[in-house]
């Protein structure tokens, strides 16, 4: 099928192809997160803890629309009464906010330097879209930051299980008998693993002194080298079924190798469910990173990811009180809905069968 066509059958389905444009949309803001974020991936201050969100003006005080819209910082102050941290606006002094105008210095595309972002400020504006953390961090720009590791960490893990399962799989299904049954058997007892709980006793040990990308690239591996046994067994199944065509046995007569058979000949033939799987199963991957990273064994500090951004959604009082702080999970949730419908209109396109 071509692929005109199948985005035509996409977009012919709204929800589908909204989901479609909403993971297209993410992908892109995260690929440019320089460019969108206020602040360096970073940035930190501890006075500014828990910030509510900047308010932004566009009216005057004749209720007139200005040329640029302004916001005002913050004033922290103490509450003996209730002992509280409590912020108030300063109106003393206004702080104009423009399109396309100059920040901090990055590399686009890891490439070109360049200092132009989607929104500026003055330097010494505080302004928090989505207001901060427990550690001063601002949170929007952080949504950024960490979708780059919530949002690629499935096919990363993908890219490595999908191909061990297929090969799997598909040599058990080929060559059947005892090393069908062998393989199957390791297979199983892999599936039997409780996978989240194996997630949390080797994350948990991983050293404390390595690196978020090493522990990002440990995580990915451990999520991979544990999702390939059941997606074998699929394989194994559809191998079994297709082996046993007309084509196959004349391409062993002519005297193909068992390898050029399985690689060229068979695993293609299973194409249309590995691309449904792929699309189902980022999903779990998103989810499983997003819960180890909660639980404080993913993603460290001060690197962001979704999942430990939502750890201070722990506590009721935040939730209660500084509700910006679950806009990570609203991401997670929007990112998996997204991709789970995506995945079963691609299945209906690709399998009218079931």
């Amino acid at each position: 099928m071509k692929f005109s066509d199948f985005f035509i059958k996409i977009k012919k389905d709204k929800i589908p192809f909204i989901a479609l444009i909403i993971l297209i949309l993410m992908y892109v803001l995260i690929l440019f997160a320089d460019f969108f974020a206020l602040y360096p991936s970073t940035y930190a201050n501890r006075k500014l803890a828990y910030q509510p969100p900047s308010n932004i003006y566009v009216l005057d005080k004749n209720n007139k629309i200005v040329k640029h819209p302004y916001t005002y910082n913050y004033i922290k102050s103490f509450n003996k009464d209730y002992l509280t941290i409590e912020y108030k606006q300063n109106r003393d002094k206004k702080y104009p906010i423009s399109l396309f105008g100059k920040g901090y210095e990055y590399k686009l595309l890891g490439i070109f330097k360049t200092n132009i972002h989607l929104i500026s400020k003055p330097d010494d504006c505080n302004l928090f879209l989505l207001g901060t953390d427990i550690n001063g961090h601002d949170v929007y720009s952080r949504l950024f930051f960490g979708g780059r590791i919530s949002l690629t960490i499935g096919f990363l893990a993908l890219l490595i299980s999908f191909p061990i399962g297929a090969i799997y799989g598909g040599i058990s299904g080929y060559f059947g008998g005892l090393t069908d049954k062998i393989f199957m058997r390791v297979a199983e007892a892999i599936m039997s693993i409780p996978s989240f709980y194996l997630l949390i006793i080797l994350a948990s040990i991983l050293p404390s002194n390595m690196t978020s990308v090493q522990r990002f690239t440990l995580i990915t591996a451990i999520l991979a080298l544990i999702g390939w046994a059941g997606f074998s067994r699929v394989i194994r199944g559809m191998v079994l079924s297709i082996k046993n065509q007309e084509y196959i046995k004349s391409i062993e007569t002519i005297g193909a190798s068992r390898k050029r058979i399985i690689l060229k000949h068979i695993l293609p033939q299973t194409s249309s469910y590995v691309i449904i799987a792929i699309t189902l199963s980022v999903p779990s991957y998103i989810l499983a990173e997003s819960g180890l990273s909660f639980l404080g064994l993913g993603i460290q500090l001060p690197d962001a990811s979704w999942g430990n951004m939502l750890r201070e959604a722990q506590e009721f009082a935040n939730i209660i009180y500084r509700p910006w702080l679950l806009t990570p999970g609203f991401l997670i949730f929007i990112a998996v809905l997204s991709f789970n419908v995506l995945g079963d209109k691609i299945r209906d396109i690709l399998d009218p069968k079931t």
